[in-house]
C-alpha cells in the first residue's frame, strides 16, 4: 500500500478544515450581535433553572441510556457484518454469533435482575 493513496483523503480533510475555519472568520464582521439580558442567561427548556443542579438523579434513567447505547453498537455491527456475509465466511459468521451469544446472555443477566422494570 502506497502513502500517496491516501493523499485524496488528506485533501478533503484540508479543504474541509480550511472551509469551516474560513466561514468562521467571514461570519464574523457580519452577523448581528445585539446581546441582553434574555440572551446571556442559562437556558433550561424554555423556563427558569430550579433546584440544585448536583442532585442526585434516579439510576434508571442511566440505565436506559446505557441499554441503548449497547444495543446501539450491537446493530453498528451487525449491519455492516450482514451486507458482507458472502465475502466474510465461516469464519465471520462465528464471530458474530459469539458476540451476538454475550449480547443475549449479558441481556437475559439484566432481564432476572428485573432491570427492565420501571415500577
Amino acid at each position: 500500500m502506497d502513502v500517496s493513496e491516501y493523499y485524496p483523503a488528506l485533501l478533503f480533510l484540508v479543504v474541509a478544515l480550511l472551509m469551516g475555519v474560513g466561514l468562521l472568520f467571514v461570519a464574523k464582521p457580519i452577523r448581528p450581535s445585539r446581546p441582553d439580558d434574555a440572551k446571556n442567561s442559562p437556558y433550561e427548556c424554555g423556563f427558569n433553572a430550579f433546584g440544585d443542579a448536583r442532585k442526585k438523579f434516579d439510576v434508571r434513567f442511566y440505565r436506559v441510556a446505557i441499554f441503548f447505547i449497547i444495543f446501539d453498537i450491537e446493530l453498528a455491527f451487525t449491519i455492516p457484518w450482514a451486507v458482507s456475509l458472502r465475502e466474510a465466511g465461516m469464519v465471520s459468521l462465528m464471530a458474530m454469533i459469539a458476540f451476538l451469544g454475550v449480547l443475549v446472555l449479558g441481556f437475559a443477566y439484566e432481564w432476572k435482575k428485573k432491570a427492565f422494570e420501571w415500577e
